[in-house]
């Protein structure tokens, strides 16, 4: 039994170096196209929550959702928000260079937003136009295809919108 447990515990530690020295993004063989784990990161959501940061299917790269919060000691006011939301637009950015995309080859956003919490101090008005103004940091015309949805929740604490992303690989 004793054999058995060191064998597992050099395997393991075998395993973690090999991880350690990952090169990112990472990319790994998926039907059609392939995973696309930008960092360390996103391995370790990929292999805790199963979910892919970005997966590319042919030309075609859908990003998952990444999401505006309000960390532990920010604000709540428009001015904290836009800093958020360029913080999760800056995440997107890197997640989209990883598959060899850029915002200029997004052909459709979705946005879901939680108008009414403790995480945002303001109107829906008031959040959506600052939304529109970093994210026109970001997006140039002509403009990709965006359906914006109102939501009473996000599944991260301190969420207040979460952006999703379709482009098209560069040529």
């Amino acid at each position: 039994m004793r054999r058995i447990g060191l064998s597992i515990a050099l395997l393991t530690t075998a395993f973690t170096a090999v991880a350690a020295d990952t090169a990112y993004p990472l990319k790994l063989p998926a039907p059609g196209g392939e995973v696309i784990l930008p960092d360390a990161r996103s391995k370790d959501n990929h292999d805790q929550w199963r979910y892919a940061a970005v997966r590319r299917v042919g030309d075609t790269i859908y990003v998952s959702g990444v999401i505006v919060f309000r960390a532990p000691g920010e604000g709540n006011d428009v001015a904290a928000f836009k800093l958020q939301t360029r913080r999760a637009l800056e995440r997107l950015r890197r997640n989209l260079e990883a598959a060899n995309s850029d915002f200029q080859h997004v052909v459709m956003i979705n946005s879901f937003h939680v108008w009414h919490g403790p995480d945002f101090k303001g109107t829906r008005d008031e959040q959506f136009q600052a939304f529109e103004d970093v994210i026109g940091e970001f997006v140039k015309s002509p403009y990709p295809a965006w359906t914006a949805v109102g939501t009473t929740g996000l599944l991260a604490d301190g969420g207040i919108v979460e952006v999703q992303l379709i482009a098209r690989v560069k040529q």
